[in-house]
């Protein structure tokens, strides 16, 4: 896809991943709406990168669990830009344990209402737009919670429902790259262990002793948590240099989901 001039709607986009993207994009040439709802206090931030980056830029306030607001959102992108050629579905509530504590129904419902059900709605309600313009992209943003659920290192940060959620946002990348072909192709990146997701610069990380953290990362073959940056480039790729990938999930983890099997030398035989 030829990224100048397009428009992208990216969603959680007042700081860490979701900004990151959104200024990668910006930084090609792409219209960006940059949604948010909480983290106030990083909004005069966030506006200060996106015009250091030049970008023609349109920042909305949507509170996207309210499904009766999610289409004045999509209707505040084309009516500022004229089109709508790409979604980045980086929306999520939920995970660690160490937070949390056990579930009550009111921390369930809203992990469920905001990874899952807040996705189906903005997709849904850009749709129409994103085939109108013949060459849309949507990446989906999940976790690796939804192959390692609640186990091994990872159990302290991924609760049950956060892990049943990103196994179901699978089911919708493929489900919506079904529905959009041609016109739309829909893929998903899923995340490991991020700086600002999951990682250091996250309060449930500092709740973790040393040695938990520690295992976490000996348990990633690359000995690393994720960067921003990293992020930015993979979307970048799916949305840009992967015209024939729709329907696919590419797993950025740093090896974690490897890690947990070690590899012993090959013997030497008996011939």
């Amino acid at each position: 896809m030829e990224l100048n001039g397009k428009v992208a709607l990216v969603l959680g986009a007042i700081k860490g991943i979701g900004k990151g993207v959104g200024l990668a994009l910006a930084r090609e040439g792409v219209k960006v709406v940059l949604n948010y709802y909480d983290w106030e206090e990083s909004l005069g931030q966030m506006k200060q990168d996106i015009e250091e980056a030049g970008a023609d830029c349109l920042v909305v306030k949507t509170d996207l669990l309210d499904t009766d607001k999610v289409a004045s959102l999509v209707d505040k992108a084309i009516d500022k830009f004229g089109r709508l050629d790409i979604l980045v579905n980086n929306i999520e509530r939920g995970g660690w344990p160490v937070v949390h504590g056990a579930y009550v129904r009111e921390q369930w419902d809203l992990e469920m209402a905001t990874t899952l059900r807040a996705k189906w709605w903005v997709y849904t309600s850009a749709l129409p737009f994103l085939k109108a313009s013949g060459d849309g992209a949507v990446v989906n943003i999940s976790s690796i919670a939804g192959c390692t659920g609640r186990s091994g290192p990872a159990g302290r940060v991924f609760n049950d429902g956060y892990a049943a959620a990103n196994r179901a946002v699978s089911s919708l990348t493929e489900t919506w790259a079904r529905e959009g072909a041609p016109e739309v192709r829909v893929n998903e990146v899923m995340l490991g262990f991020f700086e600002t997701r999951h990682g250091p610069q996250t309060r449930g990380w500092d709740l973790l002793t040393e040695a938990q953290r520690d295992e976490i990362i000996d348990h990633t073959l690359l000995r690393r948590v994720g960067a921003i940056e990293d992020v930015a480039k993979a979307v970048l790729f799916v949305i840009r240099d992967a015209p024939f990938m729709t329907g696919s999930l590419l797993r950025l983890d740093g090896g974690y989901l490897l890690g947990g099997e070690y590899l012993e030398p090959m013997p030497k035989g008996v011939i």
